[in-house]
């Protein structure tokens, strides 16, 4: 057969698509597995997915020891002139329960998406005693709260763990030890020295994280700085400067600000009147809550109820207690 200049000749294009990056496809995951605005739970304890349609302002929350990864998003947080960014790069970790300020940006066509974890102190523990046998020391201040960049590898264990969710056998059998890998990687990253020293209470953070989680056991009992300092075995004064060090604020306004955000949650997620809120955490007085509660809220108590039910937040979009009482 001869082929000559006058000959018709056909040509095929194979049209290929791009694949998909890490990134894309962790949200391709939540955005199917998480189609409501606010907070869906997984079947593994501790692990819950976030979207967010639309940006919030500035505004109270209260996080428990969690790890934050953004697929779609950022969100900012503030304590005291400190600012964290956690979004399609950076993770956010803390290691004791923190009351800081957070925002969202996000967009109906770019909703933020996420995934938090729990910390288990006790696998992390566990982690940094193997770690510290293994020879694998890291000189480090401890600190309660750090964005840090995401790496590779961490971000393909955070797709793994996703990828499990997709189907409840592969959560309940792969799921936990994924979640393991997930803590060692925080652990041994750019920032893990960090809060490998603070679960090995160097210094006096052990104390002060001793101290947050005895105030949030026993938020509604009349607990006053004295009692924490005697418990820490400081003085009052050292007590509260180190305290301040670790959470940028005072032991009393920490206490307060936890009472506050649990009688958020009662009345948001229980239907509590503020009277019965503000007996429920530990308030005497119910006019003294109402004034504390617009102090940190901004609103009433019947206000930020109605603005929250009206506005449709209500529903969890981050972890925190804005929302929800844990990440």
């Amino acid at each position: 057969m001869q082929f000559g200049p006058d000959l018709p000749v056909k040509l095929y294009t194979v049209s290929m698509k791009s694949p998909e990056t890490q990134q894309q496809r962790m949200v391709r995951l939540i955005d199917r597995l998480a189609p409501d605005q606010g907070l869906t739970k997984t079947v593994l304890d501790g692990v819950k997915l976030s979207r967010a349609n639309h940006s919030y302002r500035k505004a109270p929350v209260l996080y428990e020891p969690c790890i934050v990864f953004i697929a779609q998003g950022r969100k900012r947080g503030f304590l005291g002139d400190d600012v964290f960014v956690y979004d399609e790069q950076h993770y956010l970790v803390l290691s004791v329960p923190l009351p800081f300020e957070s925002e969202t940006e996000a967009t109906p066509e770019h909703p933020l998406l996420g995934i938090s974890m729990r910390l288990d102190l006790a696998l992390a523990a566990e982690l940094v005693l193997a770690l510290d046998q293994a020879g694998a020391t890291s000189v480090a201040e401890p600190r309660g709260i750090f964005s840090t960049p995401i790496d590779a590898a961490l971000g393909d264990a955070v797709l793994r763990l996703l990828q499990a969710l997709d189907s409840p056998l592969d959560a309940a059998i792969l799921g936990p030890s994924i979640q393991r890998e997930i803590c060692y990687r925080v652990l041994i990253g750019e920032q893990g020295g960090s809060i490998r020293a603070a679960l090995l209470n160097q210094q006096h953070f052990g104390k002060v994280a001793k101290a947050l989680r005895r105030i949030h056991a026993d938020f509604r009992s009349g607990l006053d700085v004295e009692t924490l300092a005697r418990e820490a075995n400081m003085s009052v004064a050292a007590f509260h400067a180190h305290f301040k060090s670790v959470t940028a604020t005072s032991p009393i306004q920490y206490l307060k600000a936890t009472r506050l955000h649990k009688a958020r949650l009662l009345m948001l997620q229980d239907s509590h009147s503020a009277a019965s809120a503000s007996a429920a955490v530990g308030y005497e007085s119910a006019s003294q809550f109402s004034r504390e509660f617009k102090r940190v809220f901004g609103r009433t108590p019947l206000e930020e109820v109605s603005y929250v039910r009206h506005q449709s937040l209500a529903l969890p979009v981050d972890g925190a207690s804005r929302y929800v009482t844990s990440a």
